[in-house]
């Protein structure tokens, strides 16, 4: 179940990368001689995302295994659901933290640099890079790699997130003059319903309601986290 509300997270909220990420999709140095070139690229281009979207998976799933060993994890699903409500309602909200965006000048740099080079290498790394630059809804997986309470299982939510934004990224490089500028808005305005019933199913995960699927009754016992299943 959370590797699809990755997958749709990723794949909605694609619609709006093409618009903070299409520059960057539309000029990376592929050889564009053909549409599978084009294509391979940028299939190494996004494979590089990935790869940097599954690590942050990975850091931030191991901080709520940390909050789920220590019993918080309810508490923690509520936090994080009101916070992502928070942040769909309040977007100006979000902290800007003055030495991050220095430190992220300074990762746009070395992608400019990467341009300059016509290799799989370069590809892979201005992929990896821009992994990196700020996103809201690389923010909202991150919260949802948390809220998995698992390392692994934060990972691979990033990963799926990172496999939703494929199809698109991809159809932007390969295919950009095809998608309408139309339909580009009608999945726009999708993106802050599904966004905002994700914070809500986090919020009645948190409350323990006995609703299974949806918010199954969770007991601790010795620290780890135990899902009681009525039959």
């Amino acid at each position: 179940m959370y590797l699809l509300a990755a997958l749709s997270l990723g794949f909605l909220g694609s619609f709006h990368c093409i618009g903070m990420c299409g520059p960057i999709a539309l000029t990376i140095p592929v050889n564009r001689s053909s549409s599978i070139n084009i294509f391979k690229g940028s299939l190494i281009y996004n494979l590089g995302r990935i790869i940097t979207y599954s690590t942050l998976g990975l850091v931030f799933g191991s901080i709520g295994q940390g909050f789920a060993f220590a019993g918080l994890q309810s508490a923690l699903s509520i936090t994080l659901g009101v916070f992502i409500l928070l942040f769909l309602v309040l977007p100006k909200l979000t902290p800007k933290i003055g030495f991050i965006y220095r430190e992220l000048e300074k990762v746009k740099s070395e992608i400019r640099k990467l341009f300059g080079k016509h290799t799989v290498g370069s590809l892979l790394l201005i992929g990896i890079l821009n992994g990196l630059l700020p996103c809201g809804l690389v923010y909202l997986g991150i919260v949802g790699s948390i809220a998995t309470g698992d390392m692994l299982k934060g990972a691979l939510f990033m990963a799926a997130f990172g496999a939703g934004t494929i199809p698109a990224m991809l159809a932007i490089t390969v295919a950009r003059d095809y998608i309408s500028v139309k339909f580009r808005e009608r999945i726009r305005r999708t993106i802050p319903v599904f966004v905002g019933i994700m914070g809500v199913m986090l919020i009645l995960r948190g409350l323990n309601l006995g609703i299974p699927y949806i918010s199954p009754s969770v007991a601790v016992d010795n620290g780890i986290a135990v899902i009681k299943v009525c039959h």
